[in-house]
């Protein structure tokens, strides 16, 4: 019995010895290259393994893979004792990351499996040449309080757009869409929709960001910030015009008035060409600052400003306002900020086209020789516009019947400061209608200087003062004589008159 006991004590004392010798002799490699780091000549890199013991060759072969860039590597193997030597069939690339991976199913000729698989990393990129994050925006727990705030992010070298969509995410998630600003350095993310107020924000990007040479990051990046809450109502304060000389003229707003005897506030002196620029106390949304802005009685506004959020906003005029219309300028509430904050009150200004250099030329009145060929005096006559049916004393002593007489008319025109009449839009639309064919009129010269009579009719000094040179022919009929300008009479300034002028007389 004592040496039935005795047996099983030393068969349990071989067992632990046995035990400890498997495990201080694990199937392991010992030592591999080309190593962990950079290596700066991938053309002469080969790749080997030294095994701690006599390796299953067709076991490490199989489970043995390099990769580069996650981009599989294929070569070849061969062996020389417990080293195996793995030779790529084309040379390793530069700037190119490679993994070494030898599972853990490899074993040895005993059939000793490895403990854990074996895993290594190289590098054919100079660590300098790697993108980096110089800033960020917002910065790492800051505080936003606008619910519009675009994200910056500004790296060492350019990246393509595609690499900020796959390894840059939010949480809580948000969409939006990125540009590149700085010869794409500069990636902006410009949300879809308002940061979630008094929310904390992550701003991730992985490892696998690249620059558009194919260089990963190397680094995880991450950026806490938070929304704070955002009740300022937002309110306008100011409408300014703008001159076509960019003179800004703040514009008075009309509060209403309490009686018939009082006048609404009135901007006079509204030039054809002014524009309309809007302040308002904090940034608003463009959409809502055109949906809620309106002129009555006037042409519609076009906003000039780009689409976004601003603080001030320009618009010009569709066509130009009727010269002396008046129009009123009204901005209603609702107009809403970053953070959906909306106006409170509605504003309106009352406008009054009459600027001096909008004026559209006017014709005061006409002056014809009765007598164009008698010397000193030649029987100057002049009608105004008030001179309906007034008599045409023209005879046939001056000019016979029948006859082409070279003579000439003078027009007067009231005008806008600074500005003449445009000649050329005169003669096209300037003519003599008759009824019963009394006389007939064939222009062949115009002009606004050097005159047939030297001064002008008393009275008409201050005005435009044109000469048409042409053939008059009498008859011996009566009746009308309609010497008239159509509409479209321009100025040197671009104004314009649409409406006929006429000055009709009985011969």
């Amino acid at each position: 019995m004592k040496n039935k006991y005795f047996m099983l004590f030393l068969f349990f004392i071989f067992s632990f010895i046995s035990c400890d010798i498997l495990r201080t002799s694990l199937f392991e490699v010992v030592s591999w290259s080309p190593g962990n780091g950079y290596q700066s000549e991938p053309e002469k890199i080969n790749i080997s393994l030294d095994f701690s013991h006599d390796p299953d060759r067709a076991s490490i072969e199989k489970n043995f893979s390099l990769t580069g860039d996650g981009n599989r590597v294929i070569g070849n193997f061969s062996w020389n004792d417990k080293k195996m030597t793995f030779s790529p069939l084309t040379p390793l690339e530069k700037n190119t990351d490679y993994t070494l991976t030898l599972s853990a199913d490899a074993h040895d000729t005993k059939g000793l499996s490895m403990d854990e698989p074996f895993n290594r990393h190289f590098s054919t990129r100079p660590n300098d040449t790697r993108p980096f994050l110089l800033s960020s925006y917002p910065e790492m727990y800051s505080e936003i309080t606008d619910a519009r705030a675009e994200i910056k992010l500004e790296f060492s070298v350019s990246v393509p757009i595609k690499t900020l969509y796959e390894n840059v995410s939010f949480s809580p998630s948000m969409t939006g869409i990125w540009r590149l600003e700085n010869d794409g350095k500069l990636a902006i993310f410009i949300p879809a929709e308002p940061w979630i107020q008094k929310t904390r924000y992550e701003i991730r990007y992985s490892t696998s960001l690249t620059d558009n040479n194919g260089m990963n990051i190397g680094n995880d990046f991450l950026c806490v910030f938070t929304t704070k809450i955002d009740l300022e109502i937002p309110y306008l304060v100011s409408a300014i015009r703008i001159t076509n000389k960019n003179e800004s003229i703040v514009l008075s707003a009309d509060r209403g008035y309490s009686s018939a005897a009082e006048s609404p506030i009135e901007n006079q002196d509204w030039e054809k060409d002014d524009k309309i620029k809007l302040v308002f106390s904090k940034p608003v949304d463009s959409i809502s600052v055109k949906n809620y802005t309106s002129v009555e009685n006037g042409p519609n506004l076009i906003m000039e400003t780009p689409v976004g959020y601003e603080t001030e906003y320009i618009f010009k005029f569709e066509s130009f306002p009727a010269y002396e219309s008046r129009f009123t300028l009204r901005v209603k509430s609702g107009i809403k900020d970053t953070s959906g904050n909306e106006s409170k009150e509605e504003y309106i200004y009352k406008m009054f086209a009459n600027g001096k250099y909008s004026k559209p030329p006017m014709l005061a009145g006409i002056r014809i020789p009765m007598s164009p060929n008698s010397g000193a005096d030649n029987e100057l006559i002049f009608y105004d516009m008030n001179s309906l049916f007034k008599d045409f004393p023209i005879t046939g002593e001056n000019y016979p019947s029948g006859e082409n007489v070279k003579t000439w008319i003078e027009l007067y025109f009231l005008t806008a400061e600074d500005a003449s009449i445009d000649l050329f839009s005169l003669m096209e639309i300037f003519r003599i209608d008759t009824s019963n064919n009394v006389i007939s009129f064939s222009p062949r010269q115009i002009k606004d200087t050097d005159f047939s009579t030297a001064e002008p009719h008393i009275g008409m000094e201050e005005y435009k003062r044109v000469e048409i040179i042409g053939y008059l022919t009498n008859s011996t009929n009566f009746g009308v004589v309609n010497i008239q300008i159509s509409a479209g009479l321009k100025d040197t300034l671009g104004n314009r008159n649409d409406k006929l002028q006429k000055i009709s007389l009985l011969k």
